[in-house]
């Protein structure tokens, strides 16, 4: 079938085989190129299909051979139906790992469910042995609680008073104030619940208690800061309460891995166009604006360069830890240097319809945005006829 993108707001309801494997092979290209890193031999990433958890696999997989297991919630494809772009990524992944003779299996389920972590911890048990990289990535809107049977929602909302300011329809250009109403009732709980850190904390207390992860053993979980441009809305709202949660669940998961000498961090990590950050008022403008600006300074990083050097540059690089004041690994560094921010503050004063193709980068936004499904991706050829229904090997 001829497969073109159709949208609905933020979200691309069509994925492009061909272009999602292209995508994860210039990923892979990517990280081959950098030279081969000192780093885990046995990874679980758990939210693995799309973004920063897909960049973890492959440099995981890519940078250091690394035997790798990926648990992620996607829809697979059916007769004249698209999957969704997750889906075929880590059919690609797969792939091209199994072709280079790297270990790669799937698990797509629910990863909040006791379900799929037995499921997974049977596979790490029977195939692995152990796993000494745990890499947790989830950014899911809704969560049932394992135990209570509770179905949590996220919201994207301040906290304390109404949030107004620019943002930008991405698809059309068009500049516009927004007005986003502050949490109410249980909003910011349930964002908790959500997007906190108790699911994480739930995997690595499982895994230690099975013997799975090994002496020594790292976790990884990530989050976003952001400027004071977004700080209402992100940082300070509903996601930021749940984002503090993460961060302070790092410290009790260290403190608890001390047994077997592991260790817990939360990495902050730069503004990147992902499904979920299209979602949230206000990012898809300063992403425009910051792009322009770091790509003119020869600092623009997609997601795979981020993890590339988080690995290289931080988790193993054979040196003490680089950590903020409040322990967590800065990879966002260059997004928040003075210079970079400073600009990005001037051009957004100033950002309307009518400039905004000048000052900013959205046509770099739209093409990530489309890149993400498969879409808009070089050495592709969409005129041709392609073959939806794909398979991922470990799950034949």
């Amino acid at each position: 079938m001829i497969i073109e993108p159709r949208t609905r707001g933020f979200i691309c309801l069509t994925a492009h085989p061909t272009g999602c494997e292209q995508n994860v092979i210039d990923q892979i290209e990517y990280v081959k190129s950098k030279g081969a890193i000192n780093g885990a031999k046995k990874v679980l990433v758990i939210g693995s299909s799309t973004g920063f958890g897909l960049a973890s696999r492959i440099s995981s997989a890519f940078g250091s051979d690394a035997a790798t297991i990926g648990v992620f919630f996607d829809k697979p494809s059916s007769p004249g139906r698209t999957g969704s772009a997750g889906y075929y990524n880590t059919a690609a992944f797969e792939k091209h790992a199994h072709k280079a003779g790297l270990y790669a299996k799937s698990i797509n389920g629910d990863a909040f469910s006791n379900e799929i972590k037995r499921k997974t911890m049977d596979m790490i048990k029977e195939d692995l042995g152990q796993v000494d990289l745990v890499i947790y990535s989830l950014a899911s809107p809704v969560r049932t609680h394992p135990e209570t049977g509770v179905r949590y929602k996220s919201v994207l909302k301040p906290i304390g008073g109404v949030f107004s300011n620019k943002t930008v329809d991405f698809h059309t250009g068009n500049v516009t104030e927004i007005s986003i109403n502050p949490a109410e009732g249980d909003d910011i709980p349930n964002t908790v619940a959500v997007m906190g850190g108790e699911d994480w904390k739930m995997w690595i207390d499982a895994l230690k208690s099975e013997n799975l992860l090994s002496e020594g053993a790292t976790t990884v979980a990530y989050s976003y800061i952001g400027p004071k441009l977004t700080e209402a809305v992100y940082r300070k709202g509903t996601i930021g309460a749940a984002k503090d949660d993460l961060e302070a669940t790092a410290f009790t998961i260290s403190d608890d891995l001390k047994s077997i000498g592991g260790k817990a961090y939360v990495s902050v990590n730069k503004a990147l166009v992902t499904q979920a950050s299209s979602a949230i008022p206000v990012i898809p403008l300063y992403i425009s604006l910051l792009y322009k600006i770091m790509k003119a300074k020869g600092i623009h990083e997609g997601c795979i360069e981020q993890i590339q050097r988080l690995y290289s540059e931080r988790l193993f690089n054979g040196e003490e830890m680089l950590l903020d004041d409040n322990g967590r690994i800065r990879i966002d560094d260059w997004e928040m240097r003075e210079d970079v921010q400073a600009e990005v503050a001037k051009l957004w004063e100033n950002a309307s319809t009518e400039n905004l193709s000048e000052i900013g980068d959205l046509k770099g936004y739209s093409d990530d945005f489309f890149n993400l499904f498969g879409f808009k991706v070089d050495g592709v050829d969409y005129d041709a006829d392609v073959n939806e229904m794909v398979e991922i090997q470990s799950e034949n």
